[in-house]
């Protein structure tokens, strides 16, 4: 079979492989060190528990509740997002998290995956994504690209390997 017989993905196996990547990333931070957490490991400044944060507010709830599904919801501003607060757990953002997951999920449970974008950022100009077929491959990229950041801090900090290569024969 060519690529032109191939069907295209079904929403149900976008959303396998979309929690597939939110499952690696809550895999990787509980699997890192409690103090780890709240420190970075890059030069950037951004932490895991800011990065779970970031993919709660400004991944899941802004492109399927609110460009979607059009809810009016609290948009974070600047790096807000990026920014976990002191007092909140590891436990309650990692549940925050799953949360907004769930919450993301139902909202466009009842899509077609040529559903157009409901709303854009007011003075945004047209939305980068014009289906939900494309906004859900959007969010599997950047949550799958954000995983990778956290499997790097996690070698950098315990050496936890979730990819381990084999020494190279020579």
């Amino acid at each position: 079979m060519d690529s032109s017989d191939a069907e295209p993905a079904t929403k149900q196996e976008l959303l396998e492989w979309l929690d597939a990547q939110r499952r690696h990333v809550s895999e990787q931070v509980k699997a890192m060190p409690a103090g780890a957490r709240r420190q970075a490991q890059v030069p950037s400044g951004w932490t895991p528990r800011g990065l779970i944060r970031h993919l709660a507010l400004d991944v899941e709830r802004v492109w399927f509740r609110a460009v979607m599904a059009g809810e009016h919801i609290d948009l974070p501003e600047g790096y807000e997002g990026w920014t976990a607060l002191d007092e909140q757990t590891d436990e309650d953002l990692l549940e925050q998290y799953a949360s907004e997951c769930k919450r993301a999920t139902a909202a466009i449970s009842g899509m077609s995956l040529n559903a157009e974008p409901a709303w854009w950022f007011e003075d945004g100009g047209s939305p980068p994504h014009s289906s939900l077929r494309e906004v859900i491959l959007h969010v599997i990229v950047e949550t799958a690209t954000h995983a990778g950041h956290l499997d790097i801090c996690r070698e950098l900090v315990d050496g936890g390997q979730r990819l381990v290569l084999d020494e190279p024969t020579t």
